[in-house]
């Protein structure tokens, strides 16, 4: 009876001593819910254009989404802006990696503007964009602006296709950049000695590419980030041409001289801010993909080099998606505090 009763006691003592430990359930960070990304169990969906040169800041953008839990859907491609829009505003797919601020304006408001969609941060700044040509040809008849064009004699410089005109390699229907040249041709007066030849813009500027290297004159419409200046560098093979005055189309609204001029030259485009826009809706949803959105910011030289790789043949996804890799391994702590900065957010919310 004696050995029974220490045996109870025993017990008891030992159960009470088991229930005067924390519960596993009641640690907060041995819990399943304190370790869970914010994008978990959620899918995202981007939409992009089909132009090659854009694919590797979207790869950027979808590892740092991944990172955060989100399973990033393949994108969405369109041919031209407009149409990208339009399905990002109905809320089809989540979010871009490229609004250009100024030119997509009219794209961006016609489909519900601020109501149905929101740009953040500044992906990539400093973005330029104007006309150029070959330095030889500029240096031996002093050309240095666009509006010297007018002259017929000038415009016949750079007549590839011999009916009179000057040929300017330029901008793709419906990509809006095109807008602006069209915008120009009328404000300087150039409708009846420039001929603005769109289409492919890789062909086109192949083409163009060609004839500067067989010694003839050239003259195209270029931006940046792009490859296009790896190959015909300004200052050694080509100018920047200013243009007398800025002209603008109206829906990119007040626009000065000051902010159209770079280096001493009115370029008549507005350096651009290259935009995170995703539908309202998904943002509001996701406060951590928001923060992410306005924190990423790539070096615009980093996606010029980037761009000159895929000229030179590394174009695969796969190759994309290896710079992408290669360029965060070399950026680490400049990621890491992106994802930081996110969580930072979903632990605030």
């Amino acid at each position: 009876m004696k050995q029974f009763s220490l045996a109870v006691l025993f017990a008891t003592l030992l159960s009470g001593a088991i229930a005067c430990q924390p519960s596993p359930s009641t640690d907060e960070s041995s819990s399943p819910a304190s370790n869970e990304l914010p994008g978990e169990g959620i899918t995202v969906k981007p939409i992009q254009t089909n132009v090659r040169e854009e694919y590797f800041s979207a790869e950027i953008v979808r590892i740092a989404l991944e990172k955060l839990g989100y399973e990033v859907a393949e994108p969405e491609e369109v041919a031209t802006p407009p149409i990208l829009y339009t399905v990002l505003a109905n809320g089809d797919v989540d979010y871009t990696t490229m609004n250009w601020e100024k030119i997509h304006t009219k794209f961006y408001e016609k489909s519900g503007g601020d109501e149905k969609l929101a740009k953040m941060g500044v992906l990539i700044g400093d973005a330029l964009q104007g006309y150029q040509v070959d330095k030889k040809t500029a240096e031996e008849h002093n050309i240095t602006s666009l509006e010297q064009l007018k002259d017929p004699e000038i415009a016949k410089l750079f007549d590839s296709d011999r009916d009179g005109k000057a040929d300017l390699a330029g901008c793709p229907p419906g990509w809006g950049c095109e807008l602006v040249v069209e915008h120009h041709l009328d404000a300087y007066d150039l409708r009846d000695t420039v001929e603005h030849n769109q289409g492919m813009y890789g062909l086109l500027i192949a083409d163009t590419i060609t004839r500067y290297k067989q010694g003839e004159s050239v003259l195209f419409y270029t931006w940046t980030p792009m490859w296009v200046g790896q190959v015909l560098k300004p200052d050694r093979d080509t100018i920047w041409l200013e243009v007398p005055y800025t002209a603008l189309p109206e829906e990119q609204g007040e626009v000065s001289e000051e902010e159209t001029t770079v280096d001493g030259k009115n370029l008549g485009f507005a350096p651009e801010r290259i935009r995170i826009t995703a539908n309202k809706k998904f943002i509001t949803a996701n406060p951590a993909a928001k923060k992410l959105f306005e924190s990423i910011a790539i070096p615009i030289e980093d996606m010029n080099a980037q761009n000159f790789r895929i000229r030179e043949g590394e174009d695969s996804m796969e190759d994309i998606t290896r710079h992408a890799e290669e360029w965060i391994a070399q950026n680490q702590e400049l990621f890491d505090g992106w994802i930081e900065e996110a969580l930072q957010v979903e632990s605030e919310n």
